[in-house]
């Protein structure tokens, strides 16, 4: 395994400067953002970098300088909802697969997409309630609602499966976010399923252990029932708050910078759980076959950003199987 990193995290600085901070961290290569929800910050419109062979030629020339890789491109964000953030989304995606060609990276991190719950809503609608509620005048509204995402689901993903394979790319891996259709891996199979037996062999996971932990499952045994489905593995870890989760339980929704309130919280690697535990992910996960790049995606809102990367990569390199 070699490290990568999501590079948004070191926000709006020079790209040159990005890189460099990148090599004195000792880290292998770079996860960057091209579209949906991202920052983007250092390719602001894949749609440029397809259309402009000199500043693309020019931009894996400051990269290759540097001895890095490009581990993924990563556009995640929502192109299954019926709106202008969804075509928006849809369109960047694509944009992300034909620069991803041209680049010759051949995996992409993004998201499920969710849709609306009916035709003609615009707002996503996530259903974790279960269904059990009596059917009313022939209608049973949280039923028929993950009958229609899933349809959505399944003509938007068998397009672009094959629009990505086109392009050269060999692996979408999905990040199993909550508020997405996929969001464990169940979904996932779901989503593969709906995708066709040989477009759906190009979609696997973003194994992102800090999802599933605030989920309340077990990321290890994820990554056993996931198999050679892992197809890139994000560093994240998460911390369920004692004494708020016991008595809130983890549906949280309070936003993310009001850290002491929050039932649970994305943290530096080894500020959730401990370094032994880390050390059985990364074994189980290569275990599995995955031998690929684990990407840390630094969102610790409750120290600055220079001690939870300081943090997290040395928690990191203990802990990956190299």
């Amino acid at each position: 395994m070699q490290l990568s990193i999501c590079t948004d995290v070191f926000g709006k600085i020079p790209f040159t400067e990005m890189l460099d901070k990148v090599k004195d961290y000792g880290l292998d290569a770079i996860e960057l953002t091209t579209g949906g929800w991202g920052g983007c910050f250092f390719v602001p419109s894949a749609e440029e970098l397809v259309k402009n062979a000199s500043k693309r030629k020019a931009f894996l020339k400051e990269i290759e300088a540097r001895g890095l890789k490009i581990s993924a491109l990563n556009c995640s964000g929502n192109p299954l909802v019926n709106n202008a953030m969804g075509r928006a989304h849809s369109k960047t995606i694509h944009d992300t697969a034909e620069l991803a060609g041209l680049l010759g990276v051949k995996t992409i991190v993004t998201m499920s997409g969710l849709p609306e719950a009916a035709p003609g809503d615009t707002t996503p609608n996530w259903i974790t309630s279960t269904i059990s509620w009596p059917d009313f005048n022939g209608r049973n509204y949280m039923r028929d609602a993950v009958k229609y995402q899933w349809e959505v689901a399944g003509k938007w993903w068998q397009e672009y499966a094959a629009f990505a394979r086109e392009n050269g790319v060999e692996k979408i891996a999905i990040e199993e976010f909550p508020c997405q259709l996929v969001y464990n891996v169940r979904s996932l199979k779901k989503l593969i399923e709906v995708t066709g037996p040989e477009l759906g062999k190009m979609i696997g996971m973003n194994l992102d252990p800090s999802h599933l932990m605030i989920q309340g499952a077990e990321p290890i045994a994820a990554a056993r029932a996931l198999g050679n489905k892992i197809f890139y593995v994000h560093g994240k870890d998460a911390r369920i708050e004692r004494g708020l989760a016991d008595v809130d339980g983890l549906l949280e929704n309070l936003p993310v910078d009001q850290s002491a309130k929050r039932t649970w919280n994305y943290v530096g690697v080894g500020c959730g759980r401990d370094l032994q535990w880390w050390k059985e992910f990364f074994s189980v996960v290569h275990m599995m076959g995955y031998n690929g790049y684990v990407s840390l995606e630094m969102e610790d809102l409750t120290m600055s950003t220079e001690a939870g990367l300081a943090t997290s990569i040395d928690a990191l390199k203990q802990t990956i199987s190299r």
